[in-house]
């Protein structure tokens, strides 16, 4: 049987997508890696505000708690319906709630598990589901859960959206549309004012998956519906910890009754064992720490218009808004050997290849951080035009 996997992993590696895990150290302190005792900077990251690198804030989170070992627990060995809920995990919840100014916020252990649990919770076989197709891999496995009918709509083509609204709504109970508002590949932004005016106009219900916004954009790091002052007509928002507040965990702000069904039916929150004390309070601790951090999302955005403006001046293709700036390549063994070349040039960058991307548009996806300097960055340009001649060879 085993021919079987290994015919199949011979096949991706002769493709350029063969995956495998690389265990990393991380520098003394700053955005840097080490790969092989090599120093680079780390453009593979999702630390987009440098908390996981801050030890200052580590050393703020441990200080405050002193020996109060009860606080660092390792494990809550249960779910959260057994014997795994705690005081920290409804003050997180309460917290959460307060600053989006929802009736309600639940936590899950993950962004993958709230989206493989909220969508196939909340909808049946009489409903729709209407998806980006540029959405996020778990969205589409919650979609691929649910009893409910999907279809995916072209990337940000808000026309063929409202075409099949128009179509389909009054054909089932209910419709939600499903859409992250920074997309993690190409770093584009929905329009968020366009999904609530459709939202409104057929009355469906709004999900928003907000991981890579979470922290730097809005004026308290809530996200881009903050941003947009779209918060109210959210009806359900997803934030996640494992990204720019350098944890692990997510949540959902939704109303109370829905809070109330998930608990009741979301599997991925059932049947799985609730995130240890230690994160919930380290979660607490950054989540109410983003809203000072302006400026250093302010920083970040100077610096990735900086470098989108550089890349585009030296006709290097590229696109999105944000701070994730993908550098389209292509070939998928192209990007890969275009890859190892920046090693080399010190710069940490790992290929993004299909299935996370379509395919033909194998990429570098750079994940800028607002512990970076622009000397830091200033070398890339002409490092990726050599080693795009180097690919090329």
């Amino acid at each position: 049987m085993d021919s079987r996997y290994a015919a199949s992993l011979q096949q991706l590696e002769e493709q350029g997508r063969l995956r495998t895990l690389r265990p990393l150290e991380k520098g003394e302190s700053g955005p840097f890696a080490l790969w092989n005792d090599a120093k680079l900077l780390n453009l593979t990251s999702n630390d987009y505000l440098g908390i996981g690198r801050n030890k200052g804030l580590q050393d703020q989170f441990y200080a405050r708690y002193g020996n109060k070992k009860e606080q660092y627990g390792l494990a809550a060995a249960s779910s959260r319906l057994l014997a795994g809920d705690s005081f920290p995990a409804h003050a997180l919840e309460k917290d959460i709630s307060l600053a989006y100014g929802s009736e309600k916020a639940l936590l899950f252990n993950s962004g993958y598990h709230a989206n493989i649990g909220i969508l196939p919770a909340l909808c049946g076989k009489n409903d729709l589901i209407l998806s980006d197709k540029l959405n996020h891999a778990s969205i589409h496995d919650g979609l691929t859960l649910s009893r409910a009918a999907h279809k995916r709509y072209r990337h940000k083509d808000y026309a063929q959206l409202r075409t099949l609204l128009a179509r389909h709504r009054n054909q089932v109970d209910q419709v939600v549309i499903v859409s992250e508002t920074i997309f993690s590949m190409d770093g584009d932004m929905a329009d968020l004012q366009e999904l609530v005016a459709l939202k409104k106009e057929f009355n469906a219900m709004l999900y928003l998956d907000e991981a890579h916004a979470v922290g730097v954009r809005g004026t308290r790091g809530l996200g881009q519906a903050e941003e947009s002052g779209i918060l109210a007509d959210v009806d359900l928002l997803v934030g996640t910890f494992g990204k720019a507040l350098a944890s692990i965990g997510a949540y959902v702000c939704c109303s109370h009754d829905i809070c109330a069904y998930l608990v009741n039916h979301s599997r991925s929150f059932i049947f799985t064992t609730a995130l240890p004390p230690v994160t919930l309070h380290w979660n607490r601790f950054v989540f109410n720490l983003i809203a000072d951090m302006d400026a250093e999302r302010s920083h970040l955005q100077t610096l990735s218009d900086r470098l989108r403006l550089e890349l585009e001046k030296s006709t290097i293709k590229t696109g999105g808004s944000s701070n994730i700036i993908p550098v389209l390549i292509g070939d998928d063994r192209k990007a890969l050997a275009m890859a190892e070349s920046m090693r080399t040039h010190g710069f940490l960058i790992f290929p993004v290849r299909p299935p996370a991307v379509p395919e033909g548009t194998a990429r570098f996806r750079l994940s800028l951080s607002s512990d970076m300097q622009w000397r830091d960055l200033q070398p890339l340009v002409p490092a990726i035009k050599a080693a795009d001649v180097e690919g090329k060879q």
